[in-house]
């Protein structure tokens, strides 16, 4: 953990807050530790408005190519080449199970969320976009041919009649240190396009988005 400190040149405070955010739930269920969840939740927020204060100060003047860049660069596969350049993976803390399978990309993009909410509890915003620009911006280059599927549905939807998409969560199973979640794409709330499964729920509306577009029909599945 220190390794990793040093090489980011983090003047940490809190150490605990770091060994947190690379802790998933599967170690902290049979340690009794926190995990890292809440932790991902402030990265996410935090890594979404970096990547958009960057975007617009790339002086993009359309909202559309912004909106599509900024997907690109936060999505799960982003997340993990970014995580990658820093050689995360090796400092994540597994249960046995997950130790013995080795960590995906799920738990390494989760992982490198919740370090950035740990850099911001611990050391305020300027440091956070001090390691933005260190370990994201410099390797920008590795995630603009992504394929975003959220973002290549929502354009095929809003090119037409401007209807609305939104993604909802319809199901959860398996123990609360490894969930699978399910997700479902709506067009105007009602009509579902597409259903994906994922170990995280972003992963689900990925792969509900991928459904959908593999589908090719938007008007036929009415909820009852």
């Amino acid at each position: 953990m220190k390794a990793l400190l040093k090489m980011l040149n983090l003047p940490y405070k809190d150490e605990s807050l770091y060994e947190m955010a690379l802790t998933h739930s599967s170690y902290a269920y049979e340690n009794q530790t926190e995990k890292n969840e809440k932790l991902e939740f402030l990265g996410d927020a935090v890594i979404e408005l970096l990547m958009s204060d960057y975007l617009y100060n790339e002086d993009l003047a359309d909202e559309g190519a912004m909106t599509k860049k900024r997907a690109q660069a936060v999505c799960e596969e982003a997340l993990v080449k970014y995580a990658t350049q820093i050689k995360l993976k090796k400092y994540l803390k597994l249960g046995k199970g997950e130790e013995a399978k080795g960590a995906n990309n799920s738990m390494i993009a989760d992982a490198f969320e919740a370090l950035f909410g740990a850099i911001y509890l611990d050391l305020g915003f300027e440091a956070v976009v001090q390691t933005f620009n260190k370990v994201v911006v410099p390797n920008l280059n590795l995630v603009w041919n992504i394929k975003d599927y959220k973002s290549t549905l929502q354009e095929l939807i809003q090119s037409g009649d401007k209807r609305n998409i939104s993604y909802h969560i319809v199901k959860e199973t398996g123990p609360s240190h490894d969930k699978e979640f399910e997700a479902a794409v709506k067009l105007d709330n009602h009509i579902i396009l597409g259903l994906g499964k994922g170990k995280t729920k972003k992963e689900a509306e990925q792969n509900a988005a991928h459904d959908a577009l593999k589908k090719g029909n938007y008007d036929t599945q009415e909820i009852i």
